[in-house]
């Protein structure tokens, strides 16, 4: 690739460079978002409910081991199309490979830990005798696995930074098109179950993992791995760090507020409830992995336009991607109100389990026409470097108001509750993530005029 392929970032027009850049984007992480979906429906139509349940155990440990694939990646590639904005190439290879040390460390660390405490962590996130034994046949072969996960998801993320959106799509399509092949085989032909999906999970993550890392080894790429760089540099660390943090928290979170969930959903609805809310946090990732990859696409853009301080560009983007999001998040809200018995009948044949599931989903789902626009607010001020106001901003969803909605909605409203307090946290974190944005834009706009 030539340098004046990442020097369109600045001068051609920003809705084609905006869906150029996106749109692989897109594609690859909702492809990659089906192993959630497809491990739910062949094992719900497979394995049964109580199976259902069980992987809905295993969701919370899978997004907290996820949360260093995305400290690491989301802050190296927003470091990197700063750096190339600046037209400094050399500080952009540092960044790659301090990038793969600190994989191996963080990702190794809590691999172990994971594995020593499998069987407490999952009594502690709402399990029972009857799901626990899914969950944890499930995660023993997915936890060590999840080292290729994060060099995956990672590098995919500097892959697009550095210019090449289309070969970034191209890993995400290769894994899932491997896992859709592979766990039918495994958990039918040869009835291996829960653990047939574990296994054909992790085989896609190798793949993913074997073809990103070609990239960067290539003698052809803009941006290679060289020797002299895979070492831990402390300035180039905080540096990944300060911006990786926010989605590094916003997925402990996550994690943390699933584990609440679970245990909330357990309590008032038992089991089954427990696994409904497994269905229909993995029709939810859908949609948000639309506006994750919508947000991949514009980073490298609203940040190398920020470097360059080409202020209108940088705005521009942002308002097209807000743009973009609401309206898909609104399709998803009139699915989940339209058609929820239709869609959940695709993971289980189970009736009671598709009363509670599509009960759940119109509920869960009919404020998430503010997400798209939350969730692009908030990668704006990651793409641009304000990592406080990023983080700050990614809690007030995922736990500053999430948690105590959990804790004050299910004594009154019961299971409906669980479901409730999703929806009015999303409403209340728009509100304020738009104030937030407001006063920052007009600051921006200050900057473009001078």
């Amino acid at each position: 690739m030539q340098n004046n392929t990442v020097s369109r970032l600045e001068t051609q027009s920003v809705g084609s460079l905006l869906w150029e850049y996106s749109l692989p984007a897109i594609v690859g992480t909702m492809v990659n978002s089906t192993y959630t979906v497809i491990d739910r429906i062949f094992i719900g139509q497979g394995v049964g409910p109580m199976a259902i349940s069980g992987l809905a155990l295993t969701l919370p440990v899978m997004i907290m081991l996820q949360a260093f694939g995305m400290l690491i990646g989301v802050g190296s590639s927003s470091r990197i199309s700063i750096c190339l904005g600046q037209k400094n190439r050399e500080h952009a290879e540092k960044i790659l490979g301090s990038a793969l040390l600190l994989t191996f460390i963080l990702s190794g660390t809590a691999i172990v830990l994971s594995m020593i405490y499998i069987k407490p962590i999952l009594y502690a996130f709402g399990g029972s005798e009857e799901t626990i034994p899914y969950a944890e046949k499930f995660l023993r072969i997915t936890i060590p696995g999840s080292i290729l996960s994060t060099l995956s998801f990672g590098f995919n993320n500097m892959m697009r930074a550095s210019g090449y959106p289309k070969k970034a799509m191209y890993t995400m399509l290769i894994s899932t098109i491997a896992n859709i092949l592979l766990a039918p085989v495994f958990i039918f032909r040869f009835g291996w179950g829960i653990e047939g999906a574990a296994v054909a999970t992790v085989i896609s993550m190798g793949i993913s993992a074997a073809w990103v890392m070609a990239h960067f080894t290539s003698k052809n790429a803009f941006l290679r791995l060289r020797k002299q760089h895979i070492r831990l540099d402390g300035a180039v660390v905080r540096s990944i760090v300060s911006i990786g943090l926010s989605p590094f928290l916003m997925q402990l979170a996550a994690s943390m507020v699933n584990v609440i969930i679970n245990t909330s959903l357990k309590k008032h609805g038992g089991d089954l409830a427990v696994g409904a809310y497994g269905i229909n946090s993995s029709l939810s990732l859908l949609l948000i992995m639309f506006i994750v990859g919508l947000n991949q696409g514009a980073q490298p853009i609203v940040g190398y336009n920020y470097g360059a301080k080409k202020y209108g560009r940088v705005l521009k983007a942002t308002k097209k991607a807000i743009t973009a999001a609401s309206i898909v998040a609104m399709m998803g809200a009139l699915c989940a109100t339209l058609i929820p018995r239709l869609i959940i009948r695709m993971f289980t044949p189970d009736e009671e389990l598709i009363d509670i599931a599509a009960h759940g989903l119109r509920l869960m789902l009919c404020a998430c026409f503010v997400v798209g626009f939350q969730a692009v607010a908030t990668n704006f001020f990651q793409c641009i470097g304000m990592a406080g106001k990023s983080i700050f901003l990614t809690l007030t969803r995922q736990c500053l108001l999430l948690v105590p909605c959990l804790l004050i909605l299910p004594p009154i409203y019961g299971l409906d509750g669980v479901w409730m307090a999703l929806p009015v946290s999303d409403v209340l974190s728009a509100i304020l993530t738009g104030i937030f944005l407001w006063y920052q834009w007009k600051k921006i706009r200050r900057l473009d005029s001078q």
